[in-house]
């Protein structure tokens, strides 16, 4: 049966493109926002909505029904009824085994197969993108597990939203519309009986349905804060553990969960009342309109079989009042948690291409800053007044204490902020001008602690240029001394060498693996310029000085910016730079530093094993 179908099915499942990009920002108001979310899908929407319509209205068509066969039972008598009502008899058997069971088929297969499963994957995708392109910052500001957590929850709050009111909006809209022109067509007065409910009922759900909005939000922002609070924590459980945290940790946790428990019980003693007058309200509609319906038969104005015509709407309007009155509830409340993850989602990126920005092709690879500063909005800290120029295949390193900007430069070299003042240029480009992932595949940069993709070692390998063949992603990892240790991998699925899991950051690496494997990254990427940010500081001497040749290869024809704490590291080097308090203090080769008994050679003669004192940490 499902084969005979499944050329319909997968039309079904294809008519809504589940991945198609939205036109523009998100808009940071409710309805803007849902319609750059379901962009391209409305009219897909509208069909479903229109079936789901036509759905309830037969609601009303079978209640009709009923009511004529009665009639017609009690005028014909039952030796003849169903030689005389033959006519009757087809359309009513026609109506319950044909017409209905399509509409509803039909409606079922929008909510099955045409919406959800399409609609959740387009709103997430988007909003996904769009938290893609957020600057660093925005990332440094929250949780990761809480910016997650938001798409999933918007999407699926949105997905909720738009099902439950084709399912039960649409659908009673149409009963409650077909039910007055039914009960109007009997008595004028069964249909205002109807129309006085009606009035009463929406100031019931007017009164209620804000106050479940406001409160939902709320709540779906307690339940953001547990979870952030718990990802924080288990993201950094061995910080906890070594510090012997534990307790302080549940107790912050604790501390999220009793807001998150406050929240909770605010929504539920409001939707406990309501749901007491939803049935006061419910209860009172069969009332009204059975007996209004009996005295009027009494008064000969009505039929027997209008009677059950009536009661049958009535008896399924009061039911279905309770299913609308929750779902609308339902909507509400995600109409909470969409506003809520829109606050978090949707704010304007910081850092974004220029208009008419460039791709760059393969650099030549020079470097300069041009009266660069920047604090990082503050008054103090970062760089100042910076004017340096690294040439196409030189080798600079830099040097400095804690804070004199070594890492800034880099950071604004990658344009992961925007300078404050001055500019920064790669071949005489600014880098503002150009489009930033043009800009940043220029660059291959291995730092101290880089973290690695919870993704096999291959992949992880692999990132530094995704059309790699397997070859070179081997040859790179013996390259960078990593294809011995990444053959002898195990995870925890039995998966082996390069197959392996790294786990989350690759917390299953030690400091000097995860540095092997990111070199190997760098080299495979093979990009014209080349950052190492303490590089081979987590590498044993005997591993670093296998792989200094090797870097010496890589660094061949690179422009390459090299900081390190271990001096000796840098005296190949073409230049160093010694920053100061944000400002270029020295410049020169090893030699000519260290003859000029500057700064340089205050660090290089305070150094122990090679590093910088503590006195004069480097970042």
């Amino acid at each position: 049966m499902r084969a005979m179908f499944r050329p319909l099915l997968l039309w079904l499942a294809d008519l809504i493109d589940g991945f198609a990009h939205a036109e523009g920002p998100p808009p940071r108001a409710l309805w803007p926002f849902i319609r750059w979310c379901l962009s391209g899908a409305w009219p897909v929407i509208w069909v479903a909505t229109a079936f789901s319509a036509v759905a309830g209205a037969l609601e009303v068509v079978s209640a009709w029904l009923l009511g004529l066969v009665i009639d017609t039972a009690l005028s014909s008598g039952p030796e003849g009824y169903f030689g005389e009502n033959a006519l009757l008899i087809a359309v009513y058997v026609a109506f319950y085994l044909l017409l209905r069971p399509f509409f509803f088929g039909a409606s079922a297969a929008f909510n099955g197969i045409v919406l959800p499963p399409n609609l959740a994957p387009l709103i997430q995708s988007r909003l996904h993108r769009w938290s893609l392109g957020h600057a660093v910052s925005f990332f440094d500001n929250d949780f990761a597990g809480r910016i997650a957590q938001k798409q999933m929850q918007t999407a699926t709050a949105l997905v909720n939203v738009v099902t439950e009111i084709i399912n039960a909006g649409a659908f009673a809209i149409a009963t409650m519309v077909g039910a007055v022109v039914m009960l109007v067509a009997i008595d004028w007065r069964i249909g205002l009986m109807l129309a006085v409910w009606t009035v009463g009922y929406y100031y019931m759900i007017r009164w209620y349905l804000p106050r479940i909005r406001k409160l939902s939000k709320t709540r779906a922002a307690a339940r953001a804060n547990v979870t952030g609070q718990i990802v924080d924590t288990i993201t950094n459980i061995k910080t906890v553990k070594l510090f012997g945290h534990t307790d302080y940790e549940d107790e912050s946790a604790l501390n999220a969960m009793r807001g998150y428990r406050e929240a909770a019980l605010d929504f539920g003693y409001l939707s406990t009342g309501f749901r007491f007058a939803l049935m006061a309200t419910a209860g009172a509609l069969p009332v009204m309109l059975v007996l209004g319906a009996v005295a009027l038969w009494q008064a000969g104005s009505v039929t027997a079989g209008e009677i059950a015509a009536t009661g049958a709407v009535a008896m399924r309007i009061a039911q279905m009042t309770g299913w609308v009155s929750f779902t609308l509830m339902t909507i509400y409340a995600n109409v909470g948690e969409i506003e809520d993850g829109m606050r978090t989602l949707t704010p304007p990126h910081q850092l974004t291409d220029a208009e008419g920005a460039t791709e760059l092709p393969r650099a030549k690879g020079r470097i300069a800053y041009e009266g660069v500063s920047f604090a990082y909005g503050r008054e103090t800290g970062g760089v100042d007044g910076i004017d340096l120029v690294v040439e196409p295949g030189q080798k600079l390193g830099i040097v400095g204490a804690s804070g004199a900007g070594k890492s800034t430069l880099v950071a604004l070299l990658l344009r992961l902020y925007d300078t404050e003042g001055g500019r920064v240029t790669l071949d005489g480009v600014d880098v503002r001008r150009l489009k930033q992932d043009s800009l940043r595949r220029q660059i291959a940069m291995v730092t101290q602690d880089t973290a690695m993709f919870n993704r096999s070692a291959y992949d992880n390998i692999l990132y530094g240029r995704p059309d790699a063949t397997e070859a070179e992603v081997y040859a790179a990892a013996a390259r960078a001394e990593a294809h011995e240790f990444i053959e002898r991998l195990v995870d925890h699925k039995g998966r082996r060498g390069y197959g392996a899991f790294l786990g989350e950051r690759g917390v299953k690496l030690s400091g000097g693996q995860r540095q092997r494997i990111a070199l190997a990254r760098a080299f495979l990427k093979d990009a014209p310029v080349l950052v190492l940010d303490e590089a081979t500081s987590a590498l044993d001497s005997e591993v670093e000085a296998a792989i200094q040749d090797t870097l010496q290869q890589v660094m061949e024809g690179k422009t390459v910016i090299a900081i390190a704490h271990r001096l000796s590291t840098l005296s190949s080097m073409d230049r160093i730079v010694v920053l100061e308090g944000g400002r270029i203090a020295e410049d020169g080769t090893h030699e000519g530093l260290l003859e000029a008994g500057g700064l340089y050679a205050r660090y290089w003669a305070r150094q122990s094993g090679g590093f910088l004192g503590t006195a004069e940490a480097a970042e």
